[in-house]
This record gives structure tokens, C-alpha cells and sequence, in this order.
């Protein structure tokens, strides 16, 4: 009899722990399908009005609709993205909290400052948002009738020429490294605190020339500067009549400006794939695309495997770059 109740005993048991255990389940994948159950919060490393911050609140807007939820802007500049790139990391891996930021955090600054963040293991990376191209701007003054004319003239003339750029290890200035390795010249460099100063002194013919992120474009269609070339891989679709440096002979020196998302390590695979997803949507929106250009940019997606793509190998172009240059940030 004892054995008896025992055995009941231990069946009522089990069929307890069984249940609880059920409810749990069910639990956690009520509270997955819940997501998101609170406003979500993307993280930028730059001022209010730049590039990367429309970006980030064109996405949250979009993002906002379709998620039924708030999706918030919180600026957090300095240290070319690092000071956001950090506090994406320390926060909570429950995809309330995201990153959207130029590539260049993952795949220049490693390789630039003296750092305690390694982005390439401390975030995942999530989708690809857009891209901007850059474009090779020449005083107004200048008289080459074409980016060969300007090339044969800077290499004839080591250092009488010098170029601006957005500040020391800002993708323009990369990309004006690149420039030189690629086709052989010297230049002086002179880095400004941001493209809009350093636009302004090769308007204003203080500077010879600079590779611009596209915000020069009023000026160019005004006349108050000259494109020579685009430094991408194809064709502006702003620009379709000028030519690529890569088409004029100098392979090599592209380098565009790409801007993603990541979260911190950790966040459900789940919630950063219904974000890529949801972001692959508002790209191809009619607002999405003009917003994208006032900025002189293009809503250009790319998926997970793409974008991780991407930065392996820009990190490897850059790394090798930055170490021939010898660029150094500190």
C-alpha cells in the first residue's frame, strides 16, 4: 500500500514539474512573439543633421510603423562613432537597443585610435542601410579639363597640390590616401572639422581639391566647384556623365561610404532578423529614397551575409592602408 501511494505521489509530482515547465515555455515564446513590447532605442555617434543621424531617424520612422512601437534617436557623438559603439555593448542584449553607424567604426578605427572596443567581436553586425559615394571636387579655379589632365599634373608636381578632407581618418581622408597610393601622386593633406568646412576653403580656392561624400552637390550643379570623377566602384546615378577613377585607368582607389546597423552581442536571432527584414522594406520606399537624396545618398540594402561581407573586406583594404600611410589618430 505504501509503495502504492508512492508511486501516485511521484506521478502527481512529475505531472507538475511537466506543466510548469510547459508554462515557462510557452511563456518565453509569448514573450518573443510580444517583441517589441517597449520603444526601441538606436544609438548614433554623430551631431544632429549629418548623414548618419537622417539615416537613423528615416529608419526610425519607418521602423516605428511597421513595428508598432516608438523607435527613438538618442545622438551619442565623439571618438568618430566609438563613444556610441561603447554603450551599445554595455546595453542589454534584449534587441531594445541598436547601433547605426558609417562602417568605417568597424573597419578603420581599430586600426586609427587606441581603443578598449573591438567592434568586429563586441557587436553583430545586423543589415546594411545605405551608401554613399564619394566624389573627386576641384576648385573652381582649376583649369584641368578632366580627372587625367589633374593626375598627369600631380604627379609632374609632387606636393605643390594639397586636399581637404572631413578631419585625419575620416572616410574622406581614406579615401584621398587611396587616391594617391593608387595613382602615384603626392598631395598635402589638410583635415577640417567636418566636409561642409572643408568643402567650403576648395570653394573658396584655399585647397586644391577634396573627395567629397556628396554634400557638394548644390555647388556643383551651381558651378561654384568641379567633379572630375566619382572614387566608386560604377557610376553616380546623381552624376551618370562622369566617369569612375577605375574607368579612367586607376583601379583601386574606390571607396564609398557605407552606414549600417548592429546590436549588441547576444540579441535574440529572431529580433535582428525581423529587423533586417523590416529594413530591407523601407528602402524601397518613395520617401525613404528622397530623404536618402538630399543627403547626396542611396537607399542600398544589403543583407546579413552581405554587410558582414563588406566589412571583412574593407577592414582588410583599410587595415593595410592606414598601416602604409601611417595614419595615426592619437
Amino acid at each position: 500500500m505504501f509503495n502504492l501511494k508512492q508511486s501516485a505521489l511521484r506521478r502527481r509530482l512529475i505531472q507538475a514539474t511537466a506543466f510548469t515547465f510547459c508554462g515557462l515555455g510557452a511563456l518565453g515564446v509569448a514573450q518573443a512573439q510580444a517583441w517589441p513590447a517597449k520603444p526601441i532605442k538606436i544609438v548614433v555617434g554623430f551631431a544632429p543633421g549629418g548623414t548618419t543621424d537622417v539615416m537613423a531617424r528615416v529608419m526610425a520612422q519607418s521602423l516605428s510603423e511597421a513595428l508598432g512601437q516608438s523607435v527613438v534617436v538618442d545622438n551619442k557623438p565623439g571618438a568618430s562613432g566609438n563613444v556610441a559603439a561603447t554603450e551599445v555593448i554595455r546595453a542589454a542584449a534584449d534587441g531594445y537597443t541598436f547601433l547605426i553607424a558609417p562602417t568605417s567604426f568597424e573597419t578603420a578605427n581599430p586600426f586609427l585610435f587606441k581603443q578598449t572596443i573591438a567592434p568586429a567581436k563586441d557587436l553583430t553586425p545586423v543589415v546594411g542601410v545605405g551608401r554613399s559615394q564619394m566624389y573627386l571636387l576641384v576648385k573652381p579655379q582649376s583649369t584641368f579639363k578632366d580627372a587625367k589632365e589633374f593626375i598627369a599634373y600631380a604627379r609632374a608636381n609632387p606636393g605643390k597640390l594639397s586636399y581637404a578632407s572631413a578631419g585625419s581618418g575620416t572616410p574622406p581622408h581614406l579615401a584621398g590616401e587611396l587616391f594617391k597610393k593608387v595613382t602615384g601622386v603626392f598631395a598635402t593633406h589638410i583635415p577640417y572639422r567636418g566636409a561642409a568646412p572643408a568643402l567650403q576653403d576648395v570653394m573658396a580656392n584655399q585647397v586644391d581639391y577634396v573627395f567629397d561624400p556628396g554634400i557638394g552637390f548644390p555647388h556643383v550643379r551651381a558651378g561654384k566647384v568641379r567633379m572630375l570623377a566619382v572614387a566608386g566602384a560604377k557610376r553616380s546615378s546623381f552624376f551618370p556623365d562622369v566617369p569612375t577613377l577605375a574607368e579612367l585607368g586607376f583601379k583601386g582607389a574606390e571607396l564609398d561610404i557605407w552606414f549600417g546597423m548592429w546590436a549588441p552581442n547576444g540579441t535574440p536571432a529572431e529580433v535582428t532578423s525581423r529587423m533586417g527584414k523590416e529594413i530591407a522594406k523601407a528602402l524601397t520606399l518613395a520617401n525613404t529614397k528622397t530623404r536618402y537624396e538630399s543627403l547626396g545618398a542611396e537607399p542600398v540594402g544589403l543583407d546579413n551575409t552581405e554587410f558582414k561581407a563588406l566589412l571583412a573586406n574593407e577592414t582588410k583594404m583599410l587595415s593595410a592602408l592606414i598601416k602604409e600611410a601611417k595614419i595615426n589618430i592619437d
